[in-house]
């Protein structure tokens, strides 16, 4: 069975840049999208990004646009979200999601998650 598994979080300051990794374990990982997510205390989890490997295309969230890049090192089956300017509002778990087929803001489309990471910003 397919895990994902997310690492990469700490404490930033604003306007700093920070790499998220996904590592894929237990069995093949290739999905035709995956994910990222992120969840405040006390807000409804929200869509970040999303690429579809299989057209290349990428849907990003307006707040994101610009400041996040998807990629992937297939060796490894990890997937990297990569953002930068970060703000105190980015603060929040990152989660990372996969699933088939086309692209998709919508967690509950999403077939598999990872356990989170956290990710604070400091004014």
């Amino acid at each position: 069975q397919v895990q994902l598994v997310e690492t990469g979080g700490g404490v930033v300051q604003a306007g700093d840049s920070l790499t998220l990794s996904c590592a894929a374990s237990g069995g093949t990982f290739n999905p035709y999208t995956v994910g990222w997510f992120r969840q405040a205390p006390g807000k409804e989890r929200e869509f970040v990004v999303a690429k579809n490997w299989s057209g290349g295309t990428t849907r990003y969230a307006g707040s994101m646009k610009g400041r996040c890049t998807i990629s992937r090192d297939k060796a490894k089956s990890t997937v990297y979200l990569q953002m930068n300017s970060l703000k105190p509002e980015d603060t929040a778990v990152y989660y990372c999601a996969a699933k088939y087929y086309g692209l998709a803001s919508d967690a509950n489309d999403y077939n598999y998650w990872g356990q989170g990471t956290q990710v604070t910003v400091s004014s």
